[in-house]
C-alpha cells in the first residue's frame, strides 16, 4: 500500500479539483478549530502581535497559542516577522479571499444544477 503524501509536499495554494482549484486541506483544518479561529481573529484585530500578547488576551497558554499560530502559518493565514528576539504575527487575507471565491463558485455550480433539475421535473 502506498504511503500517504507528505502534507508539506502539498502546494500552498491548493490542488486541482472539479471546477477549479480547491483550497488546501491545511486551510480547512486551520479554520475547523474554534480556538484557532479566535487566535486568527485576534491577530487580524490587533495587527502585528506576539504569541505572548495573544496568550494574555485568550484563555489558552502561550504554548497553545504558539501551536495554533504554527498551523495558521502552514495554512498561509498568518505571516511571522522577527523583531529582535520577538516574532510578531500578521494576518494574511489572501487564503480567505481564495476560499470565499471557491465557495461562491461551488454555490453557483449547485444553483445551476438545482435549476436544471427543477426544469427537468417541472
Amino acid at each position: 500500500m502506498p504511503a500517504s503524501p507528505d502534507p508539506a509536499a502539498v502546494p500552498a495554494r491548493g490542488r486541482p479539483g472539479a471546477g477549479g482549484v480547491e483550497p488546501p486541506d491545511a486551510l480547512f483544518a486551520a479554520l475547523a478549530d474554534p480556538t484557532r479561529r479566535a487566535v486568527l481573529r485576534a491577530v487580524a484585530e490587533d495587527g502585528p502581535v506576539t504569541a505572548t500578547a495573544l496568550a494574555g488576551r485568550l484563555p489558552v497558554t502561550r504554548q497553545a497559542v504558539a501551536k495554533h499560530l504554527a498551523l495558521l502559518r502552514e495554512a498561509g493565514l498568518v505571516a511571522p516577522e522577527r523583531e529582535g528576539r520577538e516574532t510578531r504575527f500578521t494576518a494574511v487575507s489572501e487564503p480567505l479571499d481564495d476560499l470565499a471565491a471557491w465557495a461562491e463558485s461551488a454555490g453557483r455550480r449547485w444553483d445551476d444544477r438545482l435549476a436544471r433539475l427543477r426544469r427537468h421535473l417541472g
